[in-house]
């Protein structure tokens, strides 16, 4: 029998087998590692544009202002990440801004500065049956403007074999329905289904680098929804360290933006911008969007209702700043709303909100009692 067995004994076996019999142990030589040519300086001449600063300044001054789509969180031709908890809305909230666009009227308060568009939603997440329980109409179903677009992935289709992965045949399939229905905006629901299963930093980045190539070669404006950790910490503030997986997803992208929960109150929400390039940060800690999921005409979707301070909406512990919400208690008692619905507003109860409410300057005769209404 040919059949040699000392190739398939580990390295340390054999170390022990050559000490038995008295001789010195020499392991198996490595292979010789492939050498590459390294690539010729010339061969990448084409790779970097190269002007003066000042000559940059002037191409930029011809370029259009990046228009929003959905309120500073969204600008035109920008790769953002909506990133959110399971069963927050992220999908609610991601074809309520797709129709948006495709119908080019805004989703009040934000604003919506580019024309309509043809939207393009590959959505992942839920079958044909969900997707019409969620939108359907009692008197007919045109929930939808004919610019949006909804593709649904078909498992049984793939052509494994063909391509090096599932990410790449999954991108070649979403390429050619780009240049099908002519769409200038793209939604993925969400990026998990295009990451195989992975959070290894390799595997992002090369799925960014793809997005990003789409974007450019197409012109798109791009939204990719994402998790947070199964459970984040109820008590820490929405940041880019609360995506799930390889933070370079956040590194690479234009923008973003997380939903978060409200610990005061079981239904409410809250947007909070993590990342912008396109506009200064507006919705920061100190000015989250709250809002909640209604349905609103069967069409269900995201409702706004103002604006707070995310650390009144974070489970903790500590005692409640005082003093933050004073001033909150007394710009609302400005603006003539009664303590009910400042209590509402800021999640407190009546009576905190009455021991808040700005004292009279003494002497002034002024009493100010809780009011019901």
């Amino acid at each position: 029998m040919d059949h040699n067995h000392t190739a398939e004994r580990p390295d340390y076996i054999e170390s022990i087998r050559a000490e038995v019999r008295g001789f010195k142990s020499r392991p198996a030589r490595l292979p010789a590692r492939e050498y590459r040519q390294p690539p010729d300086p010339e061969e990448g001449r084409h790779l970097f544009t190269v002007f003066t600063g000042n000559r940059w300044m002037e191409l930029g001054q011809r370029e259009p202002g990046a228009k929003m789509l959905f309120g500073e969180f969204w600008h035109q031709n920008e790769l953002c990440i909506l990133f959110a908890d399971t069963n927050v809305g992220k999908s609610v909230l991601a074809v309520q801004i797709g129709n948006s666009v495709a119908r080019g009227k805004a989703i009040a308060p934000f604003a919506l500065q580019a024309p309509p568009a043809k939207v393009l939603y590959i959505d992942f997440e839920l079958t044909t049956l969900q997707f019409y329980q969620r939108y359907t109409h009692t008197q007919g179903n045109d929930s939808f403007n004919d610019n949006f677009f909804r593709a649904e992935f078909n498992i049984g289709n793939n052509v494994m074999g063909t391509y090096g992965s599932t990410d790449d045949e999954i991108i070649a399939g979403i390429e050619y329905k780009i240049k099908l229905v002519k769409a200038n905006v793209l939604i993925i629901d969400n990026i998990s289904c295009l990451r195989g299963g992975t959070e290894n930093a390799a595997v992002a980045l090369g799925l960014m680098k793809r997005l990003k190539e789409l974007k450019t070669r197409f012109n798109l404006s791009i939204l990719v929804l994402a998790h947070t950790p199964k459970r984040r910490n109820p008590g820490w503030p929405l940041s880019a360290d609360e995506l799930h997986g390889s933070k370079i997803l956040i590194n690479l992208a234009d923008s973003a933006l997380a939903i978060g929960t409200s610990s005061a109150q079981q239904h409410l929400r809250y947007l909070k911008q993590i990342k912008q390039r396109s506009t200064a940060q507006v919705y920061g800690e100190d000015n989250v969007c709250l809002c909640r999921i209604i349905k609103h005409h069967d069409f269900l979707q995201m409702q706004f209702e103002g604006n707070s301070h995310e650390r009144l909406h974070l489970r903790t512990r500590a005692p409640l700043d005082k003093e933050l919400l004073a001033t909150r208690v007394a710009h609302l008692a400005g603006k003539g709303y009664s303590q009910r619905r400042i209590g509402i507003e800021l999640c407190i109860s009546v009576g905190l909100v009455n021991k808040l409410m700005p004292k009279p300057p003494a002497g002034s005769g002024a009493v100010i009692t809780p009011t019901a209404s």
